[in-house]
């Protein structure tokens, strides 16, 4: 049993945004109140206890006192990469779930180009069951096409039922229109979403950049045009306005790309099927990055200019965005270290997501604190049809305490076998103290 008091709790979902204290028992939520006497606790039912027949739980009360701490609904992430099976080295769903836990995540939904990819339900049973293996609640997307290869389906109905809770072929663009169309009607179909990384390769030349004048002076390439992006994102919306399909635009990085997504939301009515993720990197950094970090500052998309990254925040602010996700994709030092034309693209995430997003959206007002939250919590949770994202009697005690006024600085000790970021040595506001899933600490600051 645990007894959290006099935390500033925010919960997107019921509109809390108040002290106010939270008594969990069993793994669930058990009490939401203003105050709870520790006196009372023991030895009573609670609407936890009486639901389910339990006999209240015979644990030691234990004590937070969350005085001027932030009291969170545990951070929910629809976009991350474990690398298991195919890259451990990398990252492996057990090193995952550390990052994710020190980032305040309580909720993963893993992405499925891994090796093998994730394309039959053999190798979902395999990943979902190392993930019950993990403190954190771990999900798998399933592969929209077998091998990744954008030819054909794979069977959408077995992946579902086997437990996949979205599609997709991330890392990939699914150039066959025709063929997304099937996958939208057969995802419309079973109610999964479908989420798309946005990249024509034809308009790519030289990943992991933007096409401007840092790729220019820094590598002397013409890097990836962000056409690639906006030409993607303009069909497959088109295609998805006419399916019904629940679609997410991935790591959208191009202002143009961003108004598309906002005149498509309004084409819906109101619908809400249109989806978009903007990445923490995105939102935080330009193209000047490469010049700065290098391949740590490689990532597909790549970071454009600060004309886009202040549509991103705008895009956020107004709904058009309604996810944050990570994009989390750990590398080794070793690969890191390549040539910039060589090395792999992408950066870890999990561990600097919510500090970077208090930094830029919250600290400089350009969203209130619960809407951020909402980004990280609620929203992702909802499309995914996750049961988290909520502090609720009843559900499952997910949470991040998190103290908004502290502040870290980023590395070396990273949870992630990986530490390739461009943040490194940065100081951020806002320390995870305590990362609780169902109803248990899995992290606890030192």
């Amino acid at each position: 049993m645990l007894l959290i008091k006099n935390g500033h709790v925010i919960d997107p979902a019921s509109g809390l945004d108040c002290i106010i204290d939270i008594l969990i028992e069993n793994g669930k939520f058990a009490e939401i109140a203003q105050d709870i006497p520790e006196s009372t606790v023991m030895g009573r039912k609670t609407a936890v206890t009486e639901a389910v027949g339990a006999l209240p739980d015979n644990e030691p009360l234990k004590i937070i006192d969350a005085g001027g701490l932030l009291v969170l609904p545990g951070l929910v992430d629809t976009h991350s990469h474990f690398r298991d099976p195919g890259f451990p080295l990398k990252e492996d769903i057990g090193s995952g779930a550390a990052a994710a836990a020190k980032g305040g995540y309580t909720s993963i939904v893993m992405m499925a180009n891994t090796k093998p990819p994730v394309d039959n339900v053999g190798v979902l049973r395999d990943v979902l069951e190392k993930g019950r293996r993990t403190p954190v609640h771990i999900y798998s997307c399933a592969n929209v096409t077998r091998g990744m290869e954008g030819s054909e389906l794979t069977c959408f109905e077995d992946l579902k039922y086997a437990g996949a809770v979205g599609f997709t072929d991330d890392g990939k663009p699914i150039m066959n229109a025709a063929l997304l169309r099937s996958a939208f009607e057969k995802a419309a179909e079973l109610y999964v979403p479908v989420s798309l990384h946005e990249e024509d390769p034809s308009f790519v030349h030289g990943a992991g950049v933007n096409a401007g004048s840092a790729a220019a002076r820094a590598l002397g390439i013409k890097g990836a045009d962000r056409q690639a992006e906006i030409s993607m994102v303009k069909r497959d919306l088109d295609i998805a306005l006419n399916t019904g399909a629940n679609v997410v635009i991935q790591h959208i990085s191009a202002a143009e790309s961003v108004d598309l997504v906002r005149k498509a939301k309004l084409q819906a009515g109101g619908s809400d099927r249109i989806h978009a993720e903007a990445s923490p990197h995105h939102f935080s950094l330009t193209e000047d990055a490469v010049l700065r970090f290098g391949t740590n500052a490689k990532c597909n998309p790549p970071l454009r200019t600060e004309a886009d990254r202040q549509a991103i925040i705008e895009g956020l602010a107004d709904g058009t965005i309604d996810i944050i996700a990570t994009d989390h994709a750990p590398h080794t030092a070793e690969e890191k270290a390549k040539p910039f034309m060589e090395a792999p693209s992408g950066m870890t995430g999990l561990e600097t997501a919510f500090s970077l997003g208090l930094k830029e959206l919250v600290n400089t007002k350009k969203l209130a604190l619960i809407d951020f939250v909402r980004l990280m919590t609620q929203s992702p949770a909802d499309l995914y049809l996750l049961p988290a994202g909520r502090i609720t009697v009843g559900a499952a005690a997910d949470l991040a305490i998190i103290d908004a006024e502290a502040t870290w600085t980023v590395g070396p000790g990273f949870a992630s076998r990986s530490s390739n970021s461009p943040f490194v040595a940065e100081t951020l506001p806002g320390v995870i103290r305590y990362t609780i899933a169902g109803g248990k600490a899995i992290f606890i600051s030192t």
